[in-house]
Formats: structure tokens, C-alpha cells, sequence
């Protein structure tokens, strides 16, 4: 597996913007499918975006289309989360995910995920 590991949460007011880090270690991230995933409190866990492994194929929830954005750098082994706009329905930890070696496709499937990040806290205030 690989280790993930997330950064850019934090607090911001409604209308603002965040740009969420999922950086990699332990092997090449290149080979495989990212996504990212969050968990509101009292929630079940809901699929934001996916990304394929080259970076050219991208898929998102209904509700962050328009206003977040997956893109991923293999040269730095980093995925990101472009988050504009945000609302207070925003407010969530965010999970980054990867798929197995060589399991290019993207997905908005959370099974097809078999590693993840701890997470981060992501606060939008009104």
C-alpha cells in the first residue's frame, strides 16, 4: 500500500477557497487512480471527486461540480482538491484515497479504494 497523507484543511468563511494536498509515500502513485472522499459529523462517508492515473479523465459529485476541482502532479507523487465557493455544507473531514498498482480507471466507489489518508478538517463558517 501506499501511505497518504492530506494537508490544506482549515477554516475559511463561506464563499472562500481551499486547495487540498494529498501527498504519497512508499511507492508511485503514478500507476494508479486517485479520489477524495468526505465525512460531515452524523454523516455517512460521500465521494467528492476522482481523478484517473495520467490525470486526463476526471468525475465529481453533483454537488461540488462547478466548484472543486481534482488534479493530480506524478513528477511530485501529490493529488489535489481545488475547493471554491465553499459553503457551510462543505464543512467535512476530507479523505484522500488511491487505488492499487496498476488500477488506472477512476472511480467514485469508495470499495475500489484500498488506501487512505487520515484526513483533514475542512470548517466553512457563514
Amino acid at each position: 500500500q501506499v501511505q497518504l497523507v492530506e494537508s490544506g484543511g482549515g477554516l475559511v468563511q463561506a464563499g472562500g477557497s481551499l486547495r487540498l494536498s494529498c501527498a504519497a509515500s512508499g511507492r508511485t502513485l503514478s500507476s494508479s487512480a486517485a479520489g477524495w472522499f468526505r465525512q460531515a459529523p452524523g454523516k455517512e462517508r460521500e465521494s467528492v471527486a476522482a481523478i484517473n492515473s495520467s490525470g486526463g479523465l476526471t468525475m465529481y459529485a453533483d454537488s461540488v461540480k462547478g466548484r472543486f476541482t481534482i488534479s493530480r502532479d506524478n513528477a511530485k507523487n501529490t493529488v489535489y482538491l481545488e475547493m471554491n465557493s465553499l459553503t457551510p455544507e462543505d464543512t467535512a473531514v476530507y479523505y484522500c484515497a488511491a487505488r492499487a498498482r496498476y488500477h488506472t480507471k477512476q472511480t467514485m466507489s469508495a470499495n475500489e479504494y484500498d488506501s487512505w489518508g487520515q484526513g483533514t478538517q475542512v470548517t466553512v463558517s457563514s
